[in-house]
């Protein structure tokens, strides 16, 4: 989280749900605990002539909290209190022995120094909960609990990483994958898989810090790994060898107003993922794509990601992450053309440029469509004086030989249209997530940045698009292919957040909820091909 900019003053709840802290005239602590729907796992069911005798009898309360406390039930496990239900989404349609089942997770952890140094976005937290000490035991718990064979992890700590988080999930049989950020930041991604179900193929460390760029100053990371499933002896005899899998993580830019940072920096993680999962066919291997995009669901940055292209022409920085709530000054810059130089070696297909012609920047070439174009602009319509008249060239009246230029307005003049400038990619990738919550009316959150809910975090993944007739780059419609989604956990939505204290809470440790999909990896695919 770089660059923040002034946190919103919020009310959150205390730091337990058995905590009650009613301060007189405080009506605002009646709106939060309201919960006019019986939920699955409460603890607490609101009575308003309960919380009515609570404001008459502060001292009373605060002396019976600990008989209070007995009475009720004891807390039971996070994901039940935060109603986070499993989602079933297809049944598999092969055999066990056709597939390969996997789960992945994403998360965002939250760096202990990101807490310190922003300790503003954080006071309504009781410190006790905040502590590296207490978050790491129920982050491993959550971890624990649900068993993904790949985990995607962000804003992990240098420190942390080598202390307890690859210890940990060594013991638990995860082969760990860390890059720090550049420069001084001292968190990263940690990317783990089972080593009894992955093997490594590759692995790339992607840094976006590149010296003289200026939409490349920040030193944000990602990493990038080809995995190759690991069959069962009886799975092994009776199909090819499956195809590998390309995961892909990263943690973006935070700044809302350096929307130019985002893209240049995704630009280059989609290079090296489009590398690395390029097959000898010129065909990808199935993809996953996770992390903290810093991007919302309506942004261009979405856009690209999803639809494959984006005309970013005359689009403002601050607009292109969609967190325009966060941006109390916004910033006038508009985004250059190109977005980068040419010698940073990608493409506007964001793929890395293998042979580049010979250039010579200073020289200009005219071709004679332009030039007959230049003879008919505003600047040359006035006749110098003393001008000596040539047929065709110096005349005002236009060649009845020539043809009409491709812009013209009704003027008769040349527009001079600006082209469009566009970023593409070729990967065809889709979200695990909708990002709206049918059953509640509601959108999904994954964060609750200055007490704001927002998605930012995703898990990306490899589909077959869908023809539809009439659009050209508008939205598109996948359905599954050689990948199949099997699953996912349930979101929340920002009331259902608030209902629980917010984040981070005694319960999720982290300024985040993780995001889990469970996949089907067809492995008759790879055998036809054969």
């Amino acid at each position: 989280m770089d660059d923040i900019e002034s946190p919103i003053s919020t009310e959150v709840l205390g730091s337990s749900p058995l905590d009650i802290t009613v301060d007189e005239g405080d009506e605002t602590s009646k709106e939060v605990q309201s919960d006019p729907e019986p939920r699955h796992g409460s603890l607490w069911q609101e009575d308003s002539a309960v919380l009515e005798w609570m404001l008459c009898r502060k001292e009373d309360v605060k002396l019976e909290m600990g008989e209070l406390e007995q009475a009720l039930p004891q807390p039971v496990m996070y994901h039940e209190l935060l109603w986070r239900d499993w989602q079933d989404l297809s049944e598999p349609l092969l055999t066990a022995d056709q597939q390969f089942d996997f789960a992945v997770l994403s998360y965002n952890i939250l760096s202990q120094d990101l807490i310190d140094q922003n300790s503003k976005l954080y006071q309504n937290c009781a410190p006790e909960i905040l502590h590296w000490d207490y978050r790491w035991p129920n982050i491993l718990q959550e971890l624990q609990h649900w068993e993904a064979d790949i985990l995607c992890l962000q804003e992990v700590q240098d420190n942390h990483y080598r202390e307890q988080v690859q210890p940990s999930l060594s013991a638990l049989g995860y082969s760990c994958h860390y890059k720090r950020r550049t420069g001084r930041k001292t968190d990263g991604c940690c990317t783990c898989f089972k080593s009894q179900r992955f093997t490594l193929l590759a692995e790339s460390h992607v840094e976006f810090f590149r010296p003289a760029i200026d939409v490349l100053n920040r030193d944000n990371v990602g990493l990038v790994l080809l995995l190759q499933p690991r069959l069962n002896e009886g799975t092994e005899n009776g199909h090819a060898a499956p195809a590998p899998l390309c995961v892909a993580n990263t943690h973006l830019l935070y700044n809302p107003r350096r929307g130019d940072i985002k893209l240049a920096q995704l630009a280059l993680l989609l290079a090296e993922v489009e590398k690395l999962s390029r097959k000898p066919d010129g065909s990808h291997c199935p993809i996953i794509l996770c992390g903290d995009l810093n991007s919302t669901p309506d942004s261009p940055l979405y856009q690209l990601l999803y639809n494959g292209i984006l005309n970013y022409s005359g689009l403002p920085a601050w607009k292109v992450s969609g967190q325009e709530p966060y941006c109390t000054t916004p910033n006038p810059r508009f985004l250059c053309s190109p977005l980068w130089p040419d010698f940073l070696g990608i493409n506007g297909c964001c793929q890395y440029v293998t042979q580049q012609a010979a250039q010579i920047k200073d020289k200009m070439v005219y071709t004679r469509e332009c030039l007959l174009e230049l003879r008919y602009c505003d600047y040359t319509l006035q006749r110098p004086k003393n001008l000596v008249m040539l047929k065709g060239v110096t005349d005002k009246e236009p060649d009845p030989c020539r043809e009409p230029a491709h812009d013209i307005l009704d003027n008769g003049r040349p527009s001079f249209r600006s082209q469009p400038l566009l970023l593409q990619h070729n990967l065809d990738l889709t979200s695990v997530y909708t990002h709206f919550l049918p059953s509640k009316g509601r959108v999904e959150v994954t964060t609750m940045t200055l007490g704001i809910g927002s998605t930012v975090d995703y898990i990306f993944y490899s589909a077959e698009p869908i023809p539809v007739r009439g659009r050209k780059h508008g939205l598109r419609f996948y359905q599954d292919a050689q990948l199949k989604l099997l699953g996912r956990l349930c979101l929340l939505s920002e009331e259902d957040l608030w209902a629980a204290q917010g984040l981070p809470n005694p319960f999720c440790c982290s300024d985040h909820l993780c995001l889990l999909a469970r996949f089907s990896l067809d492995l008759s695919a790879g055998a036809k091909k054969e």
